[in-house]
């Protein structure tokens, strides 16, 4: 009987530690970022670190039900479970509210709820299926194609809605595909629309479609045994389309607002008086976060002496920008605590995906990690201005009730998936 007990609290409790020390850690900034400067009433929920206790509450009730239920119950239904959540994003058009220009969230009652947080784990899900009754890598075309559709058809109810942060998180899935056997010319052909498109929004297309040739050509020169003419030629025109068509996308599909945010990321506006108005308007909050986390030095102001952040100088501070706080008050060393404890998470995920003996528990091992790590990625090179500004959380550390549960949702069905392996006797 004791033997029997003892294997319903075997888990991972380094995951677990490392998930509540973000959580924890979190929450302190929260409250220092939101709190008036009066004195503080921890059980104030009209402010966002008295609504985040409530969240992180009722957390601990979402992870006992997360690790009460069956194993096998998250690999059977993760077809339904994604379909439902499907059914969820399309419904914000009909019954969504809209925030911020995005309609993204449902109200209810006094809350809202942002189904997207939580078609991230419905499609980690639903992609660590498809894959694990292939049986095999994903090498044929066709297995490819269904993959992909998966993952496409939530980014693009996402992207519909404007929400373009929540879009971007979708390509966390490649990673998960090139784990799984997705060949590395995929990886090729991405970065070198990345590099296409960024290099024809800072020199123009034309500059761009030539130095693409120019290398084109070298390459089929010095590779002739690999690279066929007609390739060559196929590769260049492919080139030049992607080349013009960035110019296109960029002026006539993007909103005003997000062209702005790249121009101000690649320095292309030329006309002074433009560019100082743009910085005011578009730019304040990364001014102003950039400020914070200077103003900081090595070790930080202190817990709630941050000057800039009880001015509330940094707009949305305890959201999107909440990395700003920990810069001002903690310092470089706090920084670099938070940044060693989420790369100890992702490596800690990625190990124990590694050790699954089961195809659909490593695939959504890798589907966590992939989903965090650019949640981490982006927000922290948002705040730093290292990349274009993206309105996407801190995992496990913004303020926000759907991004926390989405998140544990995320974390601990893995975590009870793992359990399997770790109780097996």
């Amino acid at each position: 009987m004791v033997r029997e007990t003892n294997r319903h609290f075997k888990f991972d409790w380094i995951t677990i530690f490392l998930f509540f020390l973000l959580v924890g850690f979190g929450w302190l900034n929260i409250l220092s970022a939101s709190h008036n400067g009066a004195t503080i009433n921890y059980l104030d929920f009209s402010q966002p670190f008295g609504k985040q206790l409530v969240f992180i509450f009722l957390t601990f009730g979402l992870i006992i039900l997360l690790l009460a239920i069956d194993a096998k119950f998250y690999e059977r239904f993760s077809s339904l479970i994604y379909i439902i959540s499907m059914l969820s994003l399309v419904g914000l058009f009909i019954f969504g509210k809209n925030v911020n220009g995005a309609t993204s969230w449902y109200a209810i009652g006094g809350m809202t709820l942002q189904p997207s947080e939580f078609a991230k784990a419905a499609t980690a899900l639903a992609v660590a299926k498809y894959i694990s009754d292939l049986n095999t890598n994903i090498n044929s075309f066709k297995d490819q194609l269904q993959t992909f559709l998966i993952i496409i058809i939530p980014a693009l109810l996402v992207l519909l809605q404007n929400d373009t942060g929540s879009t971007i998180v979708y390509g966390a899935f490649f990673f998960v595909l090139y784990r799984e056997g997705l060949p590395k010319y995929y990886l090729t052909i991405g970065l070198s629309i990345i590099i296409l498109s960024v290099l024809s929004l800072k020199f123009g297309y034309i500059i761009t479609s030539l130095i693409a040739i120019i290398l084109i050509v070298v390459y089929h020169f010095l590779n002739k045994k690999k690279i066929r003419i007609y390739q060559s030629i196929l590769i260049s025109i492919a080139a030049i389309a992607i080349s013009f068509g960035v110019k296109f996308f960029y002026q006539s599909i993007l909103q005003p607002h997000q062209q702005d945010r790249i121009s101000l990321w690649l320095r292309l506006e030329k006309d002074p008086q433009k560019l100082e108005k743009m910085k005011q308007t578009f730019a304040y909050n990364l001014n102003e976060s950039e400020k914070a986390i200077s103003s900081g030095g090595f070790s930080g102001k202190g817990f709630m002496e941050g000057t800039r952040t009880t001015g509330k100088f940094v707009p949305e501070q305890h959201t999107d920008y909440i990395f700003s706080t920990v810069g001002e008050e903690w310092g470089f060393l706090g920084s670099a605590f938070v940044v060693i404890v989420f790369v100890l998470l992702l490596l800690r995920i990625l190990h124990l995906a590694e050790l699954q003996k089961s195809q659909f528990s490593r695939v959504y091992g890798y589907g966590v990690a992939s989903i965090i790590f650019i949640h981490f990625l982006v927000n922290i090179g948002m705040v730093m201005g290292l990349i274009p500004t993206i309105g996407i959380p801190l995992p496990l550390f913004s303020y926000g009730g759907s991004g926390l549960w989405a998140f544990t949702i995320l974390i601990f069905i893995f975590i009870k998936l793992d359990s399997n392996r770790i109780n097996e006797w």
